[in-house]
């Protein structure tokens, strides 16, 4: 339990330090006065003020904010004064810029991490078709097939690669495929049907190659990071399109904190690198979500000001504040939503 508590507390607190750290930095770069830095939200705790601003720890660690002067945000304040330091103030792209930094902050996080673990453990490198782990209760092992073999056919198509492997049996779901493999000095060969895997409509026989692996410099990390981050994010928004097509239950596929608890104190269980793997990941939903069009959320404010650009005119006050009440009221039923569906699968969890 202790575990799961401290390794909680690093992911949520670092990833929401990260995030507002970028709102707060960009909006002194334009010159916005920030009135307040919070990780948590209110009531405030304990903190300390350092000339216009207040840095503080609040009671509720579900997220943080910044409150900037002059922006209507989820605290609801509509003292607007035109002063040359306040957020409606700046020019449109200087309040995108703020309102992005804090996703911004969250990908690059994500790409530092993934990059630094590739620059320690070099990168890895498929060792032709040699199956490297064979997935227990999946189609490849009710064959028999092993961890060293090496796959030399499909098919009866000679296959020497493992980007011609995985492209043939991804071809394949619920078709009976022939593979012949070697082990040692025999040649061994079955029948076997590849399973459906609906969310990327391929099929999948369970095994994953073998892997060798190389020293990386610094820019092949930080390519490689960007590539690992880009290939996470893609899958992030691959499984909201099948949340909203109905083709994956809404109940089943979102987790709250005790979920992210739970699967943060299993990461440490396993080490550092991967509880560092498990915080990356975490950062590009963080990242990805807050940017969704949704008022409260970053990609909701993004809205507004894109109206401001094609109106020449910002919203009215009160109608902000009226889309911010629903938003944030929508917001607090689906966090309740989740926090009880959390609690419902408690059983399930192994803290």
């Amino acid at each position: 339990m202790l575990t799961t508590l401290l390794s909680f507390a690093f992911v949520l607190g670092l990833l929401i330090f990260v995030h507002e750290l970028g709102h707060f930095v960009t909006a002194k770069m334009v010159g916005i006065k920030v009135e307040r830095f919070s990780l948590g939200f209110p009531p405030r705790a304990f903190g300390f003020k350092r000339g216009d601003t207040d840095y503080c720890i609040s009671w509720l660690p579900l997220g943080g904010y910044v409150k900037m002067a002059g922006m209507i945000d989820e605290s609801l304040d509509d003292t607007i004064t035109g002063a040359s330091w306040e957020f409606a103030s700046k020019s449109v792209w200087q309040r995108v810029l703020v309102i992005s930094a804090g996703s911004i902050m969250n990908f690059i996080t994500a790409i530092v991490i993934y990059a630094a673990i590739v620059y320690a453990s070099g990168i890895g490198e498929t060792v032709g078709t040699v199956v490297g782990q064979v997935i227990v209760g999946k189609p490849a092992e009710s064959i028999g097939l092993m961890a060293d073999d090496e796959i030399v056919a499909i098919d009866g198509e000679a296959v020497t690669v493992w980007q011609d492997l995985t492209r043939i049996i991804h071809s394949k779901p619920n078709v009976q495929i022939n593979i012949e493999w070697k082990r040692g000095d025999q040649l061994l060969s079955s029948k076997v049907t590849p399973e459906l895997n609906a969310e990327n409509n391929i099929g999948l026989i369970g095994i994953a190659p073998k892997m060798a692996y190389r020293d990386a410099g610094v820019y092949e990390s930080m390519r490689q990071g960007v590539v690992n981050a880009y290939n996470f994010l893609r899958l992030t928004a691959q499984s909201l399109k099948l949340i909203i097509t109905g083709k994956e239950s809404f109940k089943e596929a979102v987790g709250g904190p005790i979920i992210i608890a739970k699967l943060a104190g299993e990461s440490a269980r396993h080490g550092f690198e991967s509880l560092l793997l498990f915080t990356a990941f975490i950062s590009l939903n963080l990242g990805f979500f807050n940017l969704l069009p949704f008022p409260v959320l970053d990609g909701g404010h993004l809205v507004f000001l894109l109206l401001e650009g094609v109106m020449r005119r910002p919203l009215p006050i009160q109608a902000r504040i009226v889309i911010q009440k629903i938003g944030m009221a929508v917001l607090l039923a689906l966090m309740v939503f989740i926090l009880i569906n959390d609690i419902s699968r408690w059983d399930k969890f192994n803290f």
